[in-house]
Formats: structure tokens, C-alpha cells, sequence
């Protein structure tokens, strides 16, 4: 059966998902992580995605990406994957591929959702004990976000410029977003979105995506479409 096209709308950010192959670890070296970061710049700006949060974790990447163009994520996660596989296996002496087929996406709700993704990428390397804070962790955009370090890659959303009418003012609102844990019931539609490539938002979201698309952008509600006709005309 023919894969169904992803969910895209240029301007609509979106929360994607690379993984290893057999969840096998895609970064060794600090030279592995600043080659894939150099790689993903490039590749933003050849083909038009702001990135806005990021992070790599040992054998996935987490990025939060508004694409300019229907193409442009698809373009961008390909290019780097190319180049990055061929300096990955050059200089770690292996062969074949390291991806685990096609990434993974979600659209993204901006109002309701998009800076708990921000959250939700940048605290990946705490739920997975790997630090304490998300700060202690040096692969992320968060030491960009919460600390105004520099940094090239990241294009500020217009929500994320919203905290604050200054720099300091927004790093600081940022940094308070991090004193509570994002709920389970976020973390959950959050990871079923992303994993099972349903759109993340309201219902009155996914309603006007699916007028857009003209496509089904959440499952059915367990029993099956309690609305649709064929249900209605059997009761």
C-alpha cells in the first residue's frame, strides 16, 4: 500500500524524529555531534527550514523546524542524513546505513503546543538521566533559549519572541517555563503525535487542518467514527 504524504503546510512548524538504525548510536564523538549540527545549518538554509529547538541525543535527534516550502523538511532531513552517513562511516570505519527509514513528524498547533515541543526536546536528555538539567547538557538549543549563548543554527519562533521585549526578558520567561514538569497527559499527545505522525493540536486545530488537507489527522475514537454516515445509518 502507498505511503500517505506527510502533513505540510509552509509556515506550520513541525516536531520531527531521526532515529539509528536498530535504535544503534549515531553520535561517538564531539566531532560526530559538531559535524551533524554544521551539516543541519547548511542544509536550513539551502532549503528553507528555521530551526528552533534541537536536540541529539546518542542514537536519535529531536528537532522543532518551521519549513518555508512543502519540500523543504523532507530536503533537509535527506541532506544531512547524506552527509552525515558519509563522514559517520569514513571515520568510524563501517559501511551501510544508519538511519532507521523515514523520520518521523508531526505538525504542530503553534498556539497551544509549540513551546511545550520547545520543553519537550530540550528536557530529553533529563528523562533519560543523562543530566540533571537541561542546561548541564551541551547537544541541545536550550543554553540558547534559557542563556542567550550563541548560537547559528537556531531561528527564533515569533511565540518564542513573544516572552519577552528583550532578549534577557525572553531567556528569563524561558527559563521560568522549566520550574514545573510538563504534565503526562502533554507529554503523552506529544509522543503519540510525533511517533504515530498524527497532527499535534486542539480539535478546533485539527478540524481546519483537515478542511485544508482534506485528510483524517487523529485516529478514530476507539469503536470506530461514531459520526461518520455508515455508523448513523446502522443504529
Amino acid at each position: 500500500m502507498a505511503r500517505l504524504p506527510r502533513f505540510v503546510i509552509p509556515g506550520q512548524p513541525q516536531h520531527v524524529i531521526v532515529r539509528g538504525i536498530n535504535r544503534e548510536a549515531i553520535f561517538y564523538t564531539e566531532q560526530d555531534y559538531l559535524f551533524y549540527l554544521e551539516k543541519l545549518k547548511y542544509a536550513c538554509e539551502k532549503h528553507g527550514c528555521q530551526l528552533h529547538a534541537y536536540v541529539l541525543m546518542t542514537n536519535h535527534v529531536h528537532l522543532l523546524l518551521t519549513p518555508i516550502a512543502e519540500l523543504s523538511i523532507g530536503k533537509t532531513i535527506q541532506s544531512v542524513g547524506r552527509y552525515y552517513v558519509q563522514n559517520f562511516n569514513y571515520h568510524h570505519n563501517r559501511t551501510g546505513t544508519l538511519w532507521e527509514g523515514r523520520y518521523k513528524a508531526t505538525l504542530i498547533d503553534s498556539e497551544n503546543y509549540l513551546l511545550n515541543c520547545y520543553r519537550y526536546i530540550e528536557l530529553n536528555p533529563v528523562r533519560s538521566d543523562m543530566a540533571e538539567h537541561p542546561s548541564a547538557y551541551p547537544w541541545s538549543s536550550y543554553a540558547y533559549n534559557a542563556l542567550g549563548k550563541t548560537n547559528d543554527n537556531l531561528y527564533p519562533h515569533r511565540l518564542y519572541k513573544r516572552l519577552g521585549e528583550t532578549p534577557a526578558l525572553r531567556q528569563k520567561a524561558y527559563r521560568n517555563m522549566f520550574r514545573s514538569r510538563l504534565r503526562d497527559q502533554m507529554l503523552n499527545e506529544i509522543r503519540e503525535s510525533v511517533n504515530k505522525s498524527w497532527v499535534l493540536g486542539s480539535s478546533r486545530f485539527k478540524q481546519q487542518i483537515e478542511k485544508k488537507l482534506n485528510r483524517r489527522v487523529s485516529p478514530l475514537a476507539r469503536g470506530g467514527d461514531r459520526k461518520s454516515e455508515k455508523y448513523l445509518a446502522s443504529k
